[in-house]
């Protein structure tokens, strides 16, 4: 059974992103507050749960969250200045959105300290701590909406499906039709794989 939080404060904000290893669309970052009380045996890391039980979990978090934000960083800033800084970016301003903060924790191992607030970064931390989790469904589930609506414009490379994670139908779109605005430029198509510029 996940913990409910880090520290003993009772405005600990758990953050996570979502859609770093992605070849288009934005990087996602969540940040929710629990109270104290809170308990859902079903919230764990995102990428545990089916689509169902995300889109469920979605307005159960957002209904009994103390408080809780969302924040994009789009394409044209991550490869201004590279996908961990744009995830580290996408945290902070998600953190920023909420009225009080007294502790950070934050998924994964890499953080930049945001005005003073103390934190802690923990490996694997979605599946650990049930605010983290909650961060990271609502950063899964708010990416996945927004991937849902570009498909429209652009079907060919099927973002509903894929939203825009680099499988093999989404590279070949790429090799066939070119990148689109929404594509990081910072990756490059290669004629046999894909790779980071940074």
């Amino acid at each position: 059974m996940l913990k409910l939080k880090y520290s003993e404060t009772s405005f600990e904000c758990g953050t996570d992103e979502a859609g770093r290893g992605c070849l288009a669309g934005p990087v996602t970052a969540a940040a929710v507050i629990l109270p104290d009380n809170f308990s859902n045996t079903l919230l764990n890391d995102s990428k545990q749960l089916s689509e169902k039980k995300r889109d469920l979990l979605k307005p159960i978090i957002e209904s009994e969250a103390i408080g809780f934000a969302i924040a994009h960083i789009f394409p044209e800033k991550i490869d201004k200045i590279n996908i961990l800084n744009a995830s580290i970016l996408a945290m902070h301003h998600s953190i920023a959105q909420l009225d009080k903060v007294d502790f950070i924790s934050v998924d994964g191992n890499r953080f930049k300290p945001f005005e003073n607030i103390p934190f802690a970064t923990v490996i694997k931390g979605d599946g650990k701590y049930l605010n983290i989790a909650a961060a990271s469904i609502l950063a899964k589930t708010s990416r996945d909406a927004y991937m849902q609506k570009i498909h429209e414009e652009f079907p060919m490379y099927n973002w509903k499906q894929n939203k825009g994670y680099p499988t093999v139908e989404h590279r070949e779109a790429i090799k066939k039709y070119g990148p689109s605005k929404y594509h990081r430029k910072s990756f490059r198509l290669l004629p046999e794989q894909l790779y980071f510029d940074f």
